[in-house]
């Protein structure tokens, strides 16, 4: 049975409102009414209520004081104040007493009701909405699934499915999360064979998505080809629901136009980023670059360290002129951030500002290291809410503020997203394999193929072939690399662990966004 909810209406000519109480007992409500303040703070005392619907205006003890008797009583009982002005000083008085709700006498039984199922089945309501809502959505999303695929359907269901993070973590009810989780599953499943299939093909330049190698030509090159100063800003390791989460506090300060482009693989920095800032596959940035790439093991202190100068060469050789050069900063911690912002008034004469800001993928790092982080985040909802958190306090969010009073455009993007991994897959290899847990590069190693692609000939991924027998393993779905030696002791300490580096809509499609200030 429904629950019946307990009303007390407070109101010096509560004899008037006989009809308007009777309407709410019809549908449900128990109103108990009191003419004044004092008896409305007794009733509170001796007895439990759900709303308490209070009149500004009354003899003796007045709406607001009441309200303070109330609040002592009970400071989280929902009060909907009744009064016969709209004042502006009264509103934030009464507002910052919290308030709920308010209603302008004369009041209509409607409204009362409406007040009421705002206030005490408004979750319940939305809950219900928000499950047949997601039910219908689904089913969509596999009608897609059965029929024919390209990119740009990829994009609007990850997109979809991103939007519908936000408004699932929200929801209390366990089998609406549960359910998302299985369709996001099943749609990773389907994404992971339809990208084995067709990167090979994009490489060649058959039908490809915007790519890695493409943000500079597409999504930069436009706003400095138009005169406009511009930052541009590199944020590793941003999935697009995170992105999501943060645009409504970005959007305060600036006009936002999203766009969307697919990261090359392996979706690591030394090969994403570094393809962002050539505009080259890694196969051709080995073979231009040759001292670069040799350099050391897959990690930005070594591969990623020329982003500036790669940069520098790609707007070259498109004859894209800067007349002072680029600027280039990069931001692991809070201190590299506050040197930046005190720089931006001499920035404000260069065309064009690079920025990295690192700290998200050193929070997913450290996440997997941390028993409290993994505490506090035991999952995406958890770990997205953090980054919000993270944001708003932020030297970036300062600097997104700062730049958008000074009238500049940024170009926002990442180089690639992260998954929540959460099964292990055996990987066979010699101790030269590298050590990323969602992509191996090496001699001759092997995978369940279900779980992997298994890259035999590298080149026709665009990635560099070290020696005759190297080949790469990427992991689909949310599958991590162990090796069968110490496999229980591995499988512990890195299942439900962030990576990235592999194939899955949450890796591989991000967001590139194009802020103009307002």
């Amino acid at each position: 049975m429904q629950r019946k909810y307990r009303v007390l209406w407070v109101d010096d000519e509560i004899d008037l409102l006989r009809s308007h109480i009777i309407f709410l007992s019809e549908r449900g409500y128990e109103v108990t009414p009191a003419s004044n303040g004092e008896d409305a703070v007794a009733l509170l005392r001796r007895g439990r209520y759900d709303i308490v619907l209070l009149d500004e205006m009354m003899a003796g003890r007045d709406g607001l004081s009441t309200l303070e008797g109330i609040r002592e009583v009970d400071p989280y009982i929902p009060v909907v104040m009744v009064t016969k002005v709209e004042a502006e000083e009264l509103m934030e008085e009464a507002f910052s007493r919290q308030i709920d709700d308010f209603l302008t006498k004369p009041v209509n039984p409607s409204q009362v009701l409406s007040a009421c199922k705002r206030l005490l089945e408004g979750r319940q309501i939305r809950e219900g909405r928000l499950g047949r809502e997601y039910f219908e959505e689904a089913r969509r999303i596999e009608a897609k699934l059965s029929g024919h695929m390209g990119w740009k359907d990829w994009i609007e269901v990850h997109v979809q499915l991103s939007e519908w993070d936000l408004e699932v973590s929200a929801s209390q009810d366990q089998g609406l999360r549960q359910m998302h989780r299985d369709q996001r599953r099943a749609c990773n499943v389907a994404f992971g064979k339809y990208v084995e299939v067709h990167y090979p093909k994009w490489f060649k330049g058959v039908d490809p998505p915007p790519l890695s190698v493409d943000v500079v030509s597409e999504f930069l090159v436009p706003p400095l080809l138009s005169g406009r100063k511009v930052f541009f800003v590199v944020v590793d390791c941003l999935r697009l629901d995170q992105w999501l989460a943060l645009e409504p506090l970005v959007g305060e300060h600036f006009s936002v136009a999203r766009n969307y482009y697919y990261s090359i693989l392996p979706t690591a920095t030394p090969y994403s980023r570094n393809a962002i800032f050539s505009g080259l596959f890694p196969s051709e940035l080995a073979r231009r670059y040759p001292d670069i790439w040799g350099r050391g093991e897959d990690d930005e202190h070594s591969r990623n360290r020329y982003e500036a100068q790669l940069l520098e060469a790609q707007l070259k050789a498109m004859g894209i002129k800067l007349r002072k050069g680029l600027r280039y900063f990069k931001i692991s911690e809070a201190r590299n951030g506050e040197r930046l912002l005190a720089r931006l008034e001499s920035l404000k004469h260069f065309q064009l500002v690079v920025v990295v800001v690192n700290f998200l993928d050193i929070l997913a790092h450290g996440r997997m290291e941390s028993g409290i982080l993994r505490e506090i985040t035991p999952d995406e909802d958890a770990f997205r809410s953090l980054v919000v958190s993270w944001f708003r306090h932020s030297t970036l969010f300062a600097l997104l503020r700062n730049l958008s009073r000074m009238g500049v455009t940024v170009v926002l993007t990442t180089d690639h997203g992260s998954i929540l991994a959460s099964r292990s897959a055996l990987v066979h290899g010699d101790r030269r394999t590298s050590t990323s847990l969602r992509y191996k590069y090496g001699n001759s190693l092997n995978a369940d193929p279900r779980q992997t692609v298994i890259v035999r000939d590298p080149e026709e991924f665009g990635l560099p072939k070290l020696t005759p027998a190297t080949n790469f393993l990427l992991a689909k779905e949310d599958y991590y690399f162990v090796y069968p030696t110490q496999f229980h002791e591995y499988q512990k300490l890195y299942r439900d662990s962030f990576q990235h580096g592999g194939i899955s809509l949450e890796e591989m499609i991000l967001p590139v966004v194009t802020l103009t200030p307002r």
